[in-house]
């Protein structure tokens, strides 16, 4: 490899130091989604009997997360300009990490929704500037781009896998404690803050690394147009609607059929797995396709896996569910970075990214308060799902009409 500030390269082979960054850049979106995000749908049960909640209510709370990351998108081309993406990352990895552990010290719903949100904004900022550095690593080594991809978002899945191992046994652990799951919250704040200490590593290496004709900030002439990604903005919308039901209930809808915690524990570890597994299965559908259609096939794929649980309580059908949703959810959000970098050059990647997480995140702002209004009604938690891959399906259609662009680059 080239040295960390020489131009663009090209090599045939991933350095081990590029083998190195990958999987410490990875650790980005297993703070930003796997904990702050995902996290919250174990802690959701218990949350939700011992503070009185409706699903409604309970569905509110990562409604507010995913305007808080709305947010975030909307800001991070700004930052990303101003402060660069290594800086946006690791800084925005810490207030992450801090709002986490503060939501173990409320009670109050307000507060609650209140840190649910900045934890949203946190977390939105780590996710585009890590896609971004991702999308750069995936340039410098051309012939690995769609794995490199995957290997960033199946990051997810580490912190998917990890909170599985924990809050479970956690919540059983101080069950007897008034108010035990606020130690499920510091704990994993703990490994959030751990996730930032490596983030920064490759941070600072790779915002020493310059693109042809863009600056290192990621500035320049915004060179992406929504109107051209308009079946792929909308159909990642409905990807955002229907996912997040799934995630934000799919434990409490397990817990509500008397699934134990161990259950709880395998059936969480496992989709987290398969996240982590997704960026080898779906490497070659993303590097080999520069339209919708990775977009449509995943979007149809993780529709069937939501639905499996509102159609059965068989429990090998239920794990078929969470492996199934666990390979695909987050290479549907590898397939729009693969989508903005296949089709527009490097200096508009940032402004790509952010309008992508933008929809994704106005999408996941319906979806849980949506579900949660539908299970509080006749037919519960399985009607919810339901909807979500309706949602999942709609956004199938709309994804397969976007087409490649002609580059002018």
């Amino acid at each position: 490899m080239a040295g960390a500030d020489q131009p663009l390269a090209a090599p045939a082979a991933i350095s081990f130091q590029g083998w190195c960054l990958a999987l410490a850049l990875s650790l980005g979106a297993a703070v930003s989604l796997g904990i702050t995000r995902f996290a919250y749908g174990l802690l959701l049960p218990a949350m939700r009997t011992d503070l009185g909640w409706s699903y409604t209510l309970a569905g509110a709370m990562n409604t507010a997360n995913a305007l808080g990351y709305l947010i975030g998108a909307l800001w991070a081309p700004r930052l990303l300009r101003t402060r660069g993406p290594g800086e946006v990352l690791w800084r925005g990895a810490v207030l992450a990490s801090v709002f986490m552990g503060l939501s173990g010290f409320f009670t109050d719903t307000t507060a609650l929704l209140a840190q649910r949100l900045l934890a949203g904004v946190a977390s939105a900022l780590v996710f585009v500037a890590g896609g971004l550095l991702a999308a750069r690593l995936g340039a410098r080594f051309p012939r690995h781009s769609g794995l490199l991809l995957g290997m960033y978002y199946g990051g997810t899945g580490v912190g998917i896998v990890l909170s599985a191992l924990m809050v479970p046994w956690l919540l059983e652990a101080f069950a007897a404690q008034p108010h035990g799951w606020q130690w499920s919250w510091w704990a994993l704040a703990l490994a959030c803050a751990v996730g930032t200490a490596v983030l920064v590593w490759p941070a600072r290496v790779m915002s020493r690394w310059a693109l042809p004709g863009a600056p290192v900030g990621a500035g320049g002439p915004q060179q992406f147009h929504w109107r051209d990604f308009r079946f792929g903005l909308a159909g990642y919308t409905f990807f955002g609607v229907g996912y997040i039901g799934y995630m934000t209930f799919v434990v409490a809808l397990l817990r509500s059929q008397g699934t134990s915690a161990a259950a709880v524990t395998v059936f969480y570890a496992l989709l987290g797995a398969a996240v982590i597994a997704s960026s080898r299965i779906w490497a070659s559908l993303l590097d080999k396709h520069q339209d919708g259609r990775p977009l449509a096939t995943l979007n149809t794929l993780l529709g069937v896996a939501i639905v499996l649980p509102a159609l059965t309580q068989w429990w090998l059908a239920l794990l078929a569910s969470g492996l199934l949703f666990g390979a695909v959810f987050l290479s549907v959000v590898a397939s729009t970075t693969a989508l903005v970098r296949h089709n527009l050059p490097p200096t508009a990647w940032a402004a790509g990214i952010s309008a992508f997480t933008t929809v994704f995140a106005a999408g996941e702002i319906v979806g849980p308060t949506v579900v949660g209004w539908i299970a509080d009604g006749p037919g519960g938690l399985a009607r919810g799902l339901v909807f979500s891959a309706a949602a999942l399906w709609v956004g199938a259609a709309l994804a397969i009409r976007q087409k490649a662009l002609q580059r002018s680059y």
